[in-house]
């Protein structure tokens, strides 16, 4: 067993739509976008990660850049395939191994996956040496990276919002008690910002672009404290086809994202609504808690708050918390064995 666990390395990864994340040695060794960049030509991979998400937007035809999994499940299988492969090979300690090792894995999925879903992420992590793969989902990972005994009797509400999906989970005793996954999340926002840009301003701006805007004043609520200053956005005019600059600022924004956020807060309201009385009770205690990186939109937790009455916290580090959870886990499979799937 000894010299098989000298052979044998663990990694936790987070697989998300916008961003993986994978923790290998209790340290962040991965923090890069999920995208490839492909040669047509020969259907080679050029470009993992940063620095195909820097070709974005700016390839000619020979160039194609791929964001291989949609909605938080994998979409296309070969590229995702070799991102995983990618990104574990690149892994400054593994790189020099004369051999590569085999991976005990535990990989996080959206809430709401299909069975048939769940065999590809499974499949993916095998053919990349994966000898033991385990599956946690995501709301679970988030709550335990936030630092929830999720094994207590004891009722917690994680809002997970990510790049694809926004997972919505309640949580007791080491189990999921209900759920909602909406495709609702971050890449919608963006889409929103690039609709709201093209009608209200007449200008054609690219997906980095739109998300620039949504880090820069991005906002929930037209009403904040500590607003951010008003930034200035180029791109094409629909008119004239020239390059132009506007100034925009959060108001906007918040009117932009408005009918999206709405659909969150529903989505909330029916986990709610659906949840046992005594965990009911329990959360009118603890809270409700926000991770993934829309838990940054700025004025999203005062908005969420007045719309459940409920006293809203977000994660540290949002970002992270779901992969913090899942290396939480790997250190000790055993104690969390019941929140994997099997």
């Amino acid at each position: 067993m000894g010299l098989l666990d000298f052979m044998m390395a663990e990694i936790a990864m987070d697989l998300g739509t916008a961003n993986t994340l994978i923790i290998y040695d209790g340290k962040i060794v991965v923090d890069s976008p999920s995208m490839v960049a492909r040669d047509i030509r020969n259907g080679k991979i050029i470009a993992v990660g940063k620095e195909a998400s820097l070709m974005h937007g700016k390839t000619h035809e020979n160039i194609k850049t791929i964001r291989p999994l949609k909605d938080g499940v994998i979409a296309d299988f070969d590229a995702s395939e070799k991102m995983i492969s990618w990104f574990i090979k690149n892994i400054p300690n593994l790189k020099k191994n004369f051999f590569t090792p085999a991976l005990r894995m535990v990989v996080c999925i959206p809430s709401g996956i299909t069975e048939v879903e769940m065999r590809a992420v499974k499949e993916s992590c095998e053919r990349v040496n994966g000898k033991e793969v385990y599956l946690i989902h995501e709301p679970m990972a988030a709550a335990i990276g936030i630092g929830l005994d999720v094994m207590q009797p004891k009722g917690h509400i994680i809002v997970d919002i990510g790049g694809g999906t926004t997972e919505i989970a309640v949580i007791a005793l080491g189990g999921i008690v209900c759920d909602k996954s909406i495709k609702i999340a971050g890449d919608v926002f963006t889409n929103d910002i690039l609709f709201y840009m093209r009608t209200q301003h007449n200008l054609y701006i690219g997906d980095a672009s739109a998300e620039t805007i949504k880090i820069d004043v991005g906002a929930a609520m037209e009403e904040l404290d500590g607003a951010p200053d008003d930034i200035m956005v180029r791109g094409r005019d629909l008119l004239t086809g020239k390059p132009k600059e506007v100034k925009i600022a959060f108001r906007e924004i918040a009117r932009a994202l408005d009918k999206s956020i709405q659909r969150i807060e529903d989505a909330i309201m029916v986990t709610l609504s659906l949840t046992p009385p005594e965990l009911a009770a329990d959360i009118y205690n603890t809270g409700l808690y926000l991770a993934g990186g829309g838990a940054l939109l700025r004025g999203l937790d005062k908005r969420i708050s007045q719309k459940t009455d409920l006293p809203v916290f977000i994660a540290e580090d949002p970002l992270r918390a779901v992969v913090r959870g899942t290396g939480t886990v790997l250190k000790n499979i055993p104690k969390y064995k019941s929140v994997l799937i099997k």
